[in-house]
């Protein structure tokens, strides 16, 4: 048995320390760590001794794979709508406490970082990737939505760049992660350790907050590698053709239209998607541009509560996490079957419960 915590903190140096420490569970966010989290920066916040936060994962293969989806499912499927509750309003208020975060907050992207890891680290004033990274919002296929501040940020990445990884969950490696502004920067592992080093230094001689901002930029300016040939600026004229259509249908017909290759190929993951997730995540992104951060979360919160009430997710990742046969049957099956009308109910107000709070 394994009594070691699964999220450790520490200051040292000025700087404040997390690590994800689930490796075998790819650092999946629970709500336990989701609260340790929250509790500890809001302490820090207040704290001069910290000068700085830096978050990253345990082992090599992820920063964080997302929430703990399989425990959401099953809470969802025993109709434990309290943990489901608290699960997505406490991860959202976590969420927005790191974009409005006074001190710098440096996430490390090193490995698989999805969903809810998205959530902790894209808010964040500085995102490095390295060589491992693998950055996607892949909540289509699992009969979810882009959430975690999805709504905020994907619509104002470049282009419809947003759109198509919103609605295709298209994984990112380092290079289109930096073309996409997903990351800031790029530090290859090899050079980690004296990157780490050298942020331990410039945080421990700093006084002020103004000299620390001026001391990460220059590091970043000193240990950031820069990378060329991102495969998605080939893809650029494509994919702002085709996702930047006005319906999920006219999405699909663009796509076709462009023939073999990559066009027939990114319709063809569409299709496996779910119907119900491609209408109201297509609305949602539609919807982002116009809303400040804080609304935003406050519509992902509806939308949350009733994805997890509705039958898609809990097919979704019994297709995908459980049995893993891949072979989701979502209801309905078809997009024809997603009504205008049934998509705009998913944005109504609650019936039950007031809008997200932050206060």
């Amino acid at each position: 048995m394994n009594d070691e915590p699964e999220i450790l903190f520490q200051v040292e140096d000025g700087i404040g320390r997390i690590l994800l420490n689930r490796p075998k569970a790819l650092n999946a966010l629970t709500l336990s760590k989701i609260r340790e989290m929250d509790t500890m920066l809001r302490r820090w916040e207040m704290d001069a001794a910290v000068k700085m936060v830096l978050i990253e994962g345990a082992g090599d293969k992820a920063f964080c794979a997302g929430g703990d989806i399989r425990a959401l499912a099953d809470a969802a499927r025993a109709e434990d709508w309290m943990t489901v509750r608290s699960f997505f309003r406490e991860e959202y208020i976590l969420n927005r406490l790191i974009r409005a975060y006074p001190k710098p907050y440096v996430a490390i992207l090193n490995g698989i970082t999805m969903g809810g890891g998205v959530g902790i680290s894209v808010h964040g004033s500085l995102r490095i990737v390295t060589e491992n990274t693998l950055f996607a919002m892949p909540e289509t296929g699992i009969g979810l939505f882009p959430d975690v501040g999805g709504t905020y940020v994907l619509p104002r990445l470049p282009g419809h760049l947003g759109t198509y990884l919103g609605l295709t969950g298209a994984r990112l490696r380092a290079v289109d992660c930096l073309y996409t502004e997903v990351g800031t920067h790029h530090v290859p592992t090899e050079r980690m350790s004296d990157f780490k080093l050298a942020l331990r230094e410039a945080a421990r001689t700093v006084i002020s907050m103004e000299e620390m901002v001026q001391a990460l930029t220059d590091l970043m300016d000193l240990y950031h590698d820069h990378l060329e040939d991102p495969p998605l600026e080939a893809r650029r004229e494509a994919i702002d053709a085709a996702f930047g259509q006005e319906s999920v249908e006219a999405i699909l017909a663009a796509l076709d239209d462009m023939g073999p290759g990559w066009g027939a190929d990114t319709a063809a993951v569409l299709r496996a998607k779910s119907p119900t997730s491609l209408k109201v995540t297509l609305q949602q992104l539609r919807a982002g541009p116009r809303l400040d951060f804080d609304r935003a979360m406050q519509l992902e919160y509806r939308l949350a509560r009733r994805f997890l009430e509705a039958p898609d997710f809990q097919e979704g990742v019994r297709a995908v996490v459980v049995d893993k046969d891949q072979a989701p049957r979502w209801s309905p099956p078809t997009l024809d079957a997603v009504t205008d009308a049934a998509v705009r109910a998913w944005f109504a107000p609650l019936n039950d419960e007031p809008d997200l709070s932050f206060q």
